[in-house]
């Protein structure tokens, strides 16, 4: 499980969201080995009056977060980073200066879904990768 959460400028992000949602979810399935159908996707929309962000970062400027169950190897995690800042950067034209990206895990009995603790939910996909 993953739930990913993408904020930016509205005029900026509102283009682009379909295309950034399929790059970073194939860059989820690729490195942490999550099922295609498991897509999460939150965008937060911001005006300019709203985002403030430091020197150095263009409109384009992102920051994605990634909240998911804890168990995955360190270099699993970097992988991901490593392809979010590749294929966004290939596939978008946004400069890695341009993108923050956060990981954030949580063990499975902190979430609650489909109406059970998550350490309860019988998965059809493997954590540890």
């Amino acid at each position: 499980m993953a739930q990913i959460k993408l904020y930016g400028l509205s005029a900026q992000l509102a283009p682009i969201r379909k295309q950034l949602s399929d790059v970073v979810h194939g860059c989820v399935v690729d490195a942490l080995g999550l099922p295609v159908d498991k897509r999460f996707h939150r965008f937060i929309a911001l005006e300019a009056e709203d985002f403030i962000y430091p020197a150095g970062r263009s409109e384009r400027y992102l920051i994605l977060e990634i909240s998911m169950f804890e168990g995955r190897s360190v270099e699993a995690k970097k992988q991901l980073i490593r392809l979010l800042f590749e294929r966004v950067r290939a596939e978008l034209g946004i400069e890695p200066e341009d993108l923050e990206i956060t990981i954030t895990e949580t063990p499975r009995h902190n979430w609650g879904i489909r109406g059970m603790p998550g350490d309860e939910l019988g998965l059809n996909y493997k954590i540890s990768v």
